[in-house]
């Protein structure tokens, strides 16, 4: 069986330690020297960072998020052990772990490591395909020759590079397709290197259909309820039975249980959405104190929009009542933008007419996203978008200087 070894990347066929550096740290696949997709996604990210800044909190839980009535950003393992997880209520994780250090979460630092992190990606193959700040695809086909090794033992040395270098560790998966390549860079982390080949389908089969990407807990239930537990009973399904009992989406639902993913590495192609959003400490209904909260969110997403080189082409607009009714408000823009004020402008009506007694919680999300040249050109009709891009460069440009309250906006 073709090994791997994740200490000296060495090749090998056979059962036992690594024949040059005598490791036991090993990665066993029939298929592990022809894959090319892979998929690298960093390990509790933003906890990460602060456990790399903060030594001290090394061997300690660590919660990334708001405040008590805030959601979890982001956990470390230590705190995972305790049932942490991601996007819990920040009352629930600290119930669970109260001696968790709490650290509000700084997305500018976040952004900065991510894009270290991406330029060694881009050292390995030009095509990159960032999908969040913390993780993406990479298709390395053709690139052994310029690297004197397949891409398993690239991924692993990149894997090495990233922990002695930024401080922080990723997960790798490894496969012939980008879903495989994802579900992979799952099944074990953290410092995690997982394949799957022809053999996904098997693999996969009696995992719960929960594993799946865009497989929610409402879908879950509505599988649960035709009888469709595990990962093998969907993929089970032909496109004439898919359809029938799941609509029109069936089909590509029960080949994507069977492993098939046809998407290439797309470098220009970004994440679908940015976006940020916060609780309130006290319930809001004033349309005025609520554009107060919105106006930081719209510059937080705009820093993200302009640190990944993309612009909104669309704005949605989340607000969540005391009773926990979450509605969203899909905003249209007349060209695509990067600039806090124009998203914040664009939703502010919306805030006029939002309907409810009162809100806990409120978020601004960048949808359709497109390439960062193209936001804020101007035209005719608008001959300002270009100076006041102009203008928040030369904001950015102070804030990197001087720090993120040299220069404030009221609302």
């Amino acid at each position: 069986m073709p090994t791997l070894c994740r200490l000296c990347d060495a090749i090998f066929e056979g059962d036992g330690a690594c024949p040059r550096c005598g490791g036991a740290w090993l990665v066993r696949h029939s298929e592990i020297a022809a894959l090319t997709i892979a998929h690298i996604d960093c390990d509790a990210f933003f906890a990460s960072v602060e456990k790399r800044d903060r030594p001290e909190l090394r061997d300690l839980p660590v919660i990334v998020g708001g405040g008590t009535r805030g959601v979890v950003a982001a956990c470390c393992y230590v705190a995972r052990l305790s049932g942490v997880r991601s996007a819990m209520p920040m009352f629930k994780a600290l119930k669970l772990c109260p001696d968790a250090t709490v650290i509000r979460p700084d997305i500018p630092k976040y952004a900065g490591v991510a894009r270290e992190i991406r330029a060694m990606m881009e050292r390995l193959t030009p095509l990159v395909q960032p999908l969040s700040i913390d993780e993406a695809a990479l298709d390395l086909a053709g690139t052994a020759a310029l690297h004197g090794a397949p891409p398993a033992a690239v991924l692993s040395r990149f894997a090495r590079d990233v922990e002695r270098e930024i401080g922080v560790t990723v997960s790798i998966g490894l496969a012939q397709n980008r879903l495989c390549a994802k579900l992979a860079a799952e099944r074990d982390k953290p410092r995690g290197f997982a394949v799957l080949g022809a053999d996904a389908p098997s693999v996969l089969a009696p995992e719960a259909v929960g594993i799946l990407p865009g497989v929610g807990p409402a879908l879950v239930r509505r599988l649960a309820a035709l009888g469709i537990t595990r990962v093998g009973q969907l993929a089970s399904l032909d496109s004439r039975a898919a359809r029938l009992k799941l609509g029109d989406d069936g089909p590509s639902l029960a080949a994507r249980a069977r492993g098939e993913d046809a998407r290439a590495v797309d470098p220009v192609r970004a994440a679908k959405s940015i976006s940020a959003e916060t609780t309130f400490g006290s319930d809001i209904s004033d349309p005025a104190d609520l554009a107060r909260e919105l106006w930081p969110l719209c510059e937080r997403v705009g820093r993200r929009l302009r640190a990944e080189d993309v612009a909104a082409g669309a704005l949605v607009l989340k607000l969540k009542t005391t009773r926990f009714e979450t509605a969203t408000h899909a905003i249209r823009l007349t060209a695509p933008t990067r600039l806090p004020e124009t998203m914040f402008e664009a939703a502010r009506p919306v805030l006029q007419r939002a309907a409810g007694p009162a809100f806990r919680l409120i978020g601004i999300g960048a949808a359709r996203l497109v390439q960062g040249a193209l936001a804020d050109q101007g035209d005719l009709m608008d001959r300002d978008s270009p100076r006041r891009a102009a203008r928040q460069e030369a904001v950015d440009a102070l804030r990197a200087k001087f720090g993120t309250g040299i220069i404030r906006r009221g609302v």
